[in-house]
């Protein structure tokens, strides 16, 4: 649906109403941006939140100028390489086939959280681009709290998924699970509504909203951190968060075909996305629709630049079980000024940990290091996190779009297509987003969409082994998208069509 007004697409329409409200309210995109990364994180708390990290790429639109910032995890200064000995033979559990290390420490509790940016993050872009009070763009996060998120299906599914890594922690036992060992599931007829309790998390998100970002990271809020995560085992340390600092960047802005594309600076896919883009740019002419060459340009410039981040970036795979992570969500206001928001824990539930003083969940980005010695992305202490996050702006004709995807290292591919589907063969917002796609995230073979034609498997066999798979609402065989699309003053959204909870929605409906 098209509309004068400004639009949030989120993975969780609750989220994804707080923004659209902020806007009715006359704010900037990125006033809606901040409110809605606060207010998913209390909605879909297992996937982002105030102890994460990520990145945003930005568009202002009076000034025709695209920004990166970057709000990346690191690891602690005190992190010790010989607390994580190595089990050679044995291959990690989660999202990455690393050398599994000893009871899995990189992985699941305090000993994998690393320094969280989130906070940061939005605390520099409302500096930047903020034209409403801080402490109202997080009251709506805040009463999401008290009121405790709604427990439905899908959040069951969720909660099950990862009951046994739950079940370790007493604190994250007692917020998700019943008798410290099942999920809290309400019966399936039963009319009564179950809700998590998160009121502690309300009470810390109204501290920050009194007392600024500055107490997260120099205040009573990371005096509790601390001291939780170094209660359960941890090395946070409060010099550790009172380094941290999020930065704004010139994003990777490339020309593609008749497109410009602002992909993401810094630690990110966005240089594997340049380099997907450059070489699908001299591999097939674009057209009225996709064809068995688009698609196989596709999965060999993603292949090539897989191998490169591989051998280069430090990010050696992801297993193929890996659960969908992360969260997406992009904003358009009324002036045309966009926004991209990609914010995560990591893993689905982060370290599986709860810091019980501030009732949050907490990251585990130490996962995202090779723990091996000697490679580019070895664990190591004060080091930045590599992600494969991919905020992207992009403009085509008199269109432009603000897109990114949770989902690990499917979302460059998911960004990668979308980009494909909208400048090489025209298409607006919503058909891209029904377009079948595929992922090439292995570097070794393809994933495809089951929709798609026996001519593309024959095309995508020439480049290596293919699977396909059908798109689903659990688990995802693809990554999960959310954006924003501009055309002539008028804006639409768009989030991943078989997500339960996802939704675009305009400053009209609220």
């Amino acid at each position: 649906m098209w509309t004068d007004g400004g639009v949030v697409a989120c993975q969780h329409r609750k989220a994804a109403e707080v923004g659209a409200a902020v806007l009715a309210s006359g704010g900037d995109a990125m006033d809606a941006a901040v409110a809605t990364s606060f207010a998913v994180g209390v909605v879909e708390p297992w996937m982002s939140g105030p102890m994460g990290g990520g990145m945003t790429t930005l568009w202002r639109a009076g000034e025709a100028r695209a920004e990166t910032i970057e709000f990346g995890m690191r690891s602690p200064a005190g992190l010790d390489v010989a607390d994580y000995p190595l089990e050679p033979g044995r291959q990690a559990a989660d999202l990455f086939p690393w050398t599994r290390v000893q009871d899995d420490r990189n992985i699941l509790g305090a000993t994998s959280v690393a320094v969280p940016g989130t906070v940061a993050g939005m605390a520099l872009a409302h500096e930047r681009y903020g034209t409403k009070d801080w402490a109202d763009l997080l009251a709506p996060a805040v009463a999401l709290a008290e009121e405790g998120m709604q427990l439905d299906w899908y959040s069951s599914l969720l909660i099950a998924s990862a009951a046994r890594q739950l079940a370790q922690d007493p604190d994250a036992a007692a917020m998700f699970l019943a008798d410290g060992q099942w999920p809290d599931i309400a019966g399936w007829t039963t009319a009564a509504t179950a809700r998590l309790d998160q009121r502690t998390h309300a009470a810390t998100l109204r501290r920050l909203a009194d007392h600024g970002a500055q107490d997260f990271y120099d205040g009573a809020i990371a005096g509790m951190l601390v001291e939780d995560v170094r209660a359960k085992g941890g090395c946070l340390s409060l010099d550790d968060l009172r380094a941290y600092r999020a930065q704004a960047a010139m994003p990777r802005t490339i020309h593609y075909r008749n497109a410009v594309i602002h992909a993401p600076s810094g630690l990110s896919a966005g240089s594997e996305l340049v380099k997907t883009l450059q070489q699908m740019e001299a591999a097939f002419l674009p057209g009225e629709a996709p064809t068995a060459a688009s698609y196989g340009a596709l999965a060999s410039g993603l292949g090539a630049a897989y191998r490169d981040r591989l051998a280069h970036g430090g990010d050696t795979g992801e297993s193929p079980r890996a659960p969908a992570c992360t969260t997406s969500f992009s904003v358009v206001d009324r002036r045309g000024n966009m926004v991209n928001v990609t914010q995560t824990l990591l893993s689905m539930f982060g370290s599986h940990v709860v810091s019980p003083q501030t009732g949050m969940l907490l990251n585990n980005g130490i996962m995202w290091f090779d723990p091996e010695p000697g490679k580019p992305n070895s664990l190591a202490p004060g080091k930045r996190c590599l992600m494969n996050v991919c905020p992207t702006v992009g403009q085509v004709g008199d269109r432009m779009f603000a897109i990114g995807a949770s989902g690990g290292r499917k979302i460059l591919p998911a960004v990668a297509n979308l980009v494909s589907f909208m400048v090489d063969f025209g298409m607006d917002l919503e058909a891209a987003f029904h377009t079948p796609r595929i992922d090439a995230s292995g570097a070794t073979g393809t994933v495809m969409d089951e929709d798609l034609p026996p001519d593309v498997a024959e095309a995508l066999a020439s480049l290596g082994p293919v699977a396909t798979a059908k798109r689903t609402v659990h688990p995802y065989a693809f990554a999960v998208p959310a954006g924003v699309m501009r055309e002539a003053g008028r804006n639409c959204g768009a989030t991943e069509i078989m997500s339960p909870w996802g939704d675009a929605v305009h400053e009209g409906e609220v």
